[in-house]
C-alpha cells in the first residue's frame, strides 16, 4: 500500500533546503476505503491521539552538514549512497540487506568483505547510479528510505540543480552526508568530518550506537599497535592514480585531511609531491608524466587502482612496464622495489583496516610481513554481525 509505505519513511524535519514530507496516517484497502474507520467521534479523538504519542516517541533526529537537522519516524530500511565510503560505514553498522545501489560499483571494495564471516554484498544487485550521467529517475525508481548523500556533491560534481534535490529529498527521501573522502573542493566550505566522526553520524541513523563504539574501540587498537611499530624514519611518498594502463602519465592526488588519505595519515608518511609544489587532481591539477616524477623523484611510489586487483595484475601491468621504461626506470622508487598498490579511493571503516594493512606492507616491507594480518578478521565479522 502506498500511503503505508511513504509513511514508514516520511521525515518530520529537514534542514536547510532539504523541506521533509509530512507524515501520511491510515492505509487504504483494496477498493480505495480506508481501513478500519469508525464514526464514533471519542474513538476517532483516542485513536489519533495515541497514534501521536506513538509518533513523538519513536521519532528521533540526526544533525549533519550540510543538510541540518534530519528528523525520522523509524529507523530506514533501504539506503543510497553514492561512495563506497559511506556504504562500507553502513555495512559495518550491519545494514548491508538494505544497501540498494551505488554510485560506481567498480570503486566500492566489496572484495575485502570475502575475509569476513557472515559479511557480504552482492554488488551485482545494487543498483548503479551513474549511467553516463546520474539522473533522478534512478532515484524514484529505488524508492530508497534515505540517500547518504551530501546534495553538495550532487550539485557540484553531478551537475544537478538544487531545485532537482529539493525534489528528491521532498518526493522520494532525504539527503544525508558530507563530502569526506577529500577537502580540495572550494565550493565545500562548511564543516568536514573525519571517517569516525561521519562514521558515528551514520550510526546515529541506524540507531546502532554500541557498534559504531565496538568498532570505534578496535580501530584505536589496530591502529595504535601498527603506529608502535612504524619506523622512526618514513620515506616520502607519491600517491598516484594511472592516466591509463600500461601508465604513461598518472594523476597526482596529494595526502590531505580527506578521509581517502587516512591510511598515509595513520603511517607518518611525507608528500613528496605536495612537497614539490603539486596540485592535486582533485582540484584541477593536470596529470604528470615520468620526467616530471623523476625531477621529485619520490622514495616510493603508491598507485590507486578501482577494482579487485590482484598482485599479479599489479606487477605485470603497473610494476613491469615501469622497469622497462626509459625514463620511469631511473626513478629511486622503481629501482629499490617500492611501487606497490594504493588501494581505493573510497573507504569506510572495515576497507580503512584493509587499506591499512595494505600500505604498511608495502611501506615498510622489513617491519610488517607481506603475510602478516594487521587486524583480526574474527573480531571484524564480530562486530558487524552483532556479536560485540
Amino acid at each position: 500500500m502506498v500511503e503505508r509505505e511513504r509513511s514508514r519513511r516520511a521525515v518530520l524535519k529537514g534542514g536547510g533546503a532539504l523541506v521533509a514530507a509530512g507524515l501520511l496516517a491510515g492505509c487504504q484497502s483494496g477498493d480505495g476505503t480506508t481501513a478500519e474507520t469508525t464514526t464514533d467521534a471519542t474513538t476517532t479523538t483516542e485513536t489519533t491521539t495515541e497514534q501521536t504519542t506513538t509518533a513523538e516517541d519513536t521519532s528521533y533526529s540526526v544533525s549533519m552538514e550540510p543538510v541540518g537537522d534530519v528528523t525520522f519516524e523509524e529507523v530506514p530500511e533501504t539506503w543510497l549512497p553514492y561512495t563506497g565510503d559511506y556504504a562500507d560505514m553502513g555495512v559495518a553498522l550491519g545494514q548491508a540487506d538494505g544497501l540498494a545501489g551505488i554510485g560506481v560499483p567498480s570503486r566500492y571494495g566489496t572484495h575485502h568483505y570475502a575475509e569476513l564471516d557472515g559479511v557480504s554484498v552482492d554488488k551485482e544487485s545494487l543498483t548503479t547510479l551513474y549511467q553516463d550521467g546520474t539522473g533522478k529517475e534512478v532515484f524514484y525508481s529505488v524508492d530508497a528510505d534515505i540517500h547518504v548523500i551530501d546534495p553538495n556533491f550532487m550539485v557540484n560534481r553531478l551537475q544537478w540543480e538544487q531545485s532537482d534535490v529539493d525534489e528528491i529529498a521532498n518526493g522520494v527521501a532525504p539527503f544525508f552526508g558530507n563530502t569526506i573522502f577529500t577537502q580540495v573542493y572550494d565550493w565545500h566550505d562548511y564543516e568536514y568530518y573525519s571517517l569516525y566522526e561521519a562514521f558515528e553520524k551514520l550510526a546515529e541513523v541506524f540507531q546502532e550506537r554500541e557498534r559504531y563504539e565496538a568498532f570505534k574501540t578496535y580501530h584505536d587498537e589496530v591502529v595504535a599497535d601498527v603506529q608502535s611499530r612504524i619506523p622512526e624514519e618514513t620515506p616520502e611518498i607519491a600517491l598516484l592514480y594511472p592516466a591509463g594502463v600500461p601508465p604513461e602519465s598518472f594523476y597526482p592526488y596529494l595526502i590531505g585531511e580527506g578521509t581517502a588519505s587516512k591510511q598515509w595519515r595513520d603511517l607518518s608518511v611525507d608528500d613528496a609531491l605536495a612537497a614539490a609544489g603539486v596540485t592535486d587532481a582533485q582540484a584541477g591539477g593536470a596529470t604528470i608524466d615520468y620526467e616530471t616524477l623523476l625531477d621529485i623523484d619520490p622514495d616510493a611510489i603508491a598507485v590507486r587502482l578501482s577494482g579487485n586487483i590482484s598482485e599479479e595484475y599489479f606487477q605485470e601491468n603497473i610494476v613491469a612496464p615501469m622497469e622497462e621504461d626509459e625514463v620511469a626506470s631511473r626513478l629511486t622508487a622503481v629501482q629499490d622495489g617500492r611501487v606497490f598498490y594504493g588501494g581505493l579511493t573510497y573507504q569506510g571503516p572495515i576497507i580503512h583496516l584493509f587499506q591499512l594493512e595494505t600500505a604498511a606492507r608495502g611501506l615498510f616491507p622489513d617491519t610488517f610481513d607481506a603475510d602478516e594480518e594487521l587486524f583480526d578478521r574474527g573480531r571484524v565479522s564480530d562486530i558487524v554481525n552483532g556479536e560485540f
